[in-house]
């Protein structure tokens, strides 16, 4: 597939979605949000892709939605339902696609993530962050309702009392506070950020497939479940894991003292 607003490379097992509008500060155009759930798919369908980073070319990371492109911009006004289905259809794919992706996912944050692109970095499930980072829930600033799916990820990011803040003024989150917060798991200097972004996702995928696709399932799962529930799918997945040729090498491995060779088997 030929892209137009993304950049796509595999290598060794990382994935890596690059978003390319710099001269746009990367906002998100439908043609965007197409290419972005391409990606997704392809790399949930991809055995040989182990975790996907998601970055952007320039100093911003997304300013998100390009406002010449809004659902309710155009010479037209569309009615409700049309703006329902705009959002299904070129919305949702991308947020919901990140969330059920089967792999691990990270965002290197170098710069700005403002509105839907904040929610994109939260829609992720590590976040790394430079020193020019920044993050701002920029609906409210224009009085929208964030409809990347804010409402959902900021209070499992950052907590209940803190998202309700950031939602209700639009502030900017500088990049200290959003470490202290939990919204970036690591803050790096901008010059090293590629370099330990990278680092981490070569990590991540000399680990056990099996084992880190349903440890993702169960935790987002687990946020709706109460704990017996919890208990009955986590019996459930270690048979699973405990009958796989990855446990088997694992074991092997520790008992050899070498570095395992998963396989995803």
């Amino acid at each position: 597939m030929q892209f137009e607003t993304i950049l796509f490379t595999k290598e060794n097992g990382v994935a890596v979605l690059t978003l390319n509008r710099p001269e746009q500060l990367n906002a998100m155009n439908d043609q965007m949000n197409k290419e972005m759930a391409a990606v997704i798919q392809d790399v949930d369908h991809d055995d040989a892709a182990r975790c996907l980073v998601i970055k952007a070319a320039g100093r911003v990371f997304c300013s998100g939605g390009d406002v010449g492109h809004l659902p309710s911009g155009g010479a037209q006004p569309r009615g409700a339902e049309d703006i329902r289905q705009h959002f299904r259809e070129y919305v949702h794919p991308v947020a919901l696609g990140l969330q059920r992706l089967q792999k691990p996912t990270i965002a290197m944050v170098q710069g700005a993530a403002v509105g839907g692109g904040f929610d994109l970095a939260c829609a992720c499930d590590i976040r790394y962050g430079s020193d020019k980072a920044r993050f701002m829930c920029a609906f409210t600033r224009i009085g929208l309702f964030p409809g990347w799916g804010g409402c959902w990820f900021y209070p499992r990011v950052m907590g209940l009392g803190k998202a309700l803040e950031f939602l209700y003024t639009g502030d900017y989150i500088e990049a200290p506070e959003a470490k202290e917060l939990g919204i970036l798991n690591k803050l790096v200097p901008a010059d090293k950020l590629e370099e330990e972004t990278m680092a981490l996702a070569r990590r991540i995928v000399q680990g056990p497939p099996i084992a880190q696709r349903l440890a993702k399932m169960q935790v987002y799962q687990g946020l709706n479940m109460d704990l017996e529930t919890a208990l009955l799918m986590a019996a459930a997945c270690e048979t699973i894991t405990l009958t796989s040729q990855d446990h088997k090498e694992g074991v092997a491995a520790f008992k050899e003292k070498r570095s395992p060779m998963y396989k995803g088997k």
